[in-house]
């Protein structure tokens, strides 16, 4: 009963902050956690038309679709499209926000420092299909912006939208230029929590500002960096399906096709809803097992971890 009466009354004192997360709660449960009941389908044969009573009725079928993938010609592809893609986005898209957010911290002039800020945080807001269509415009062979110069030069225009050479290096930098910006924002407000009077001990000791930067600002940040690292390997393979779709094209499937367009093309296009949710249950397990273990290595190398 006292306990009761104790939780009564931190629900009351606490009301109006649970009424402004509520939204929130609703938002993961309804679109996050429900449809984990989908899950059975990777484990079943659903027939479409069958409804949610489906879920519970079709015919069990055990590990059938997963083997079917891991069978198919296409598995090795998709893995490693997914993989790299995820991969050359973190080793080039996660050192630049704290190199920029370093370089602002830097900055004599404080108003240039807010400008260039501003203007880095733009492109964030900007849609991926504007994006995208961005990057049509400028790269057509025909009449786009970047070809001119190549062929103004005495060079031959390229196709770079339909090669699948390129592919990789168009989706990682787009990405980088859209998002260093605004994901540095983290990295500026630890750098501006740092006492300013370890600053000035450096400077008495006669610190230069590249010392102040190795010994100072980066051991600071490090545990941001770490938290961040942490998250983002666990979206390691969680490559963005909207910037795929929109890009590539089956002349570029073979270094652009990734698990979630797959997933897409079996589930939404194919209505092949068992075979979709086998793989993308394999995807969702991959990310798991890349946030639990890149939480583990935090720990045990820098003694600062997630959990």
């Amino acid at each position: 009963m006292e306990q009761k009466k104790r939780i009564g009354q931190l629900v009351s004192r606490d009301r109006y902050l649970l009424v402004m997360f509520a939204p929130v709660a609703a938002y993961y449960i309804i679109f996050c956690y429900l449809p984990m009941v989908g899950l059975l389908m990777g484990f079943e044969d659903f027939k479409m038309g069958s409804g949610f009573a489906g879920l519970f009725t079709s015919p069990f079928v055990g590990l059938k679709w997963f083997k079917q993938f891991f069978g198919s010609v296409f598995a090795w592809r998709l893995i490693r499209n997914t993989f790299l893609l995820s991969f050359y986005s973190l080793i080039f898209g996660f050192p630049i926000p704290i190199i920029f957010a370093i370089a602002i911290s830097q900055l004599r002039s404080a108003s240039f420092g807010k400008t260039a800020q501003v203007i880095t945080y733009l492109p964030y807001f900007i849609s991926t299909v504007v994006v995208v269509g961005m990057m049509t415009n400028f790269l057509s062979p025909s009449n786009g912006i970047v070809n001119q110069i190549i062929t103004k030069f005495g060079g031959k225009p390229i196709n770079f939208m339909s090669n699948p050479s390129w592919f990789r290096k168009l989706y990682v930098i787009s990405g980088s230029w859209q998002t260093f910006g605004f994901n540095s924002i983290i990295f500026v407000a630890a750098i501006m929590g740092i006492d300013p009077s370890l600053y000035e001990a450096m400077r008495v000791d006669g610190a230069s500002r590249w010392q102040m930067i190795i010994h100072l600002i980066i051991p600071m940040i490090s545990g941001t960096i770490i938290l961040l690292l942490i998250m983002t390997l666990g979206n390691l393979l969680n490559v963005g399906f909207e910037k795929v779709y929109l890009m590539y094209s089956p002349a570029v499937y073979e270094t652009g096709d990734v698990i979630s367009t797959y997933v897409y093309r079996q589930g939404i296009e194919s209505h092949n809803f068992s075979y979709a949710s086998a793989v993308g249950l394999f995807y969702s397990a991959v990310g798991f097992v890349f946030v639990v273990s890149s939480n583990f290595l935090a720990r045990r190398v820098t003694g600062s971890s997630l959990w």
